[in-house]
């Protein structure tokens, strides 16, 4: 059973899933995805950060929404460790939803195109692809996605 809560950015245990999402997209694209998110940014009240937890309570995914505009949210820090199926469409789920309920209308994401398993659940779960957006214009190695949301 896979549970999602809105949590603490800055936890012991969303630090832990952030590292490992950062040393996991070093080695895929050879950049930590760093640059372009901060702990910070989460305190906002436009802003979502959450953790997915296994039965026992042990944080095994994180996921993130913030405001680009009023009505559109920039999906951010998606990751599961993988040790149980399905984190992370609970988490895409918990934050579509949860987005709709803060009154934004899209979601937009960015991802590298070497990064094949994130490109392939987006599309999965409805995601189109778009023009690059804000800090990932003129940058080849990204590409970009939208869902709006019902």
């Amino acid at each position: 059973m896979i549970t999602v809560e809105k949590s603490d950015p800055f936890s012991s245990e969303s630090h832990r899933l952030i590292e490992m999402l950062s040393a996991e997209l070093a080695a895929i694209t050879g950049d930590n995805g760093k640059t372009n998110f901060t702990v910070e940014a989460m305190n906002n009240d436009k802003a979502l950060w959450v953790l997915a937890k296994n039965a026992y309570g042990d944080a095994i995914g994180c996921g993130a929404i913030r405001p680009l505009t009023q009505n559109i949210a920039e999906l951010k820090r998606m990751f599961s460790d993988r040790s149980e199926p399905g984190v992370g469409r609970a988490l895409l789920t918990f934050l579509e939803t949860s987005a709709k309920q803060m009154g934004y209308r899209e979601l937009k994401l960015e991802t590298r195109y070497i990064n094949h398993r994130a490109i392939s659940f987006y599309e999965r779960n409805g995601y189109i692809q778009i023009e690059n957006y804000g800090p990932y214009v003129g940058r080849e190695e990204a590409i970009c996605f939208s869902k709006v949301l019902c």
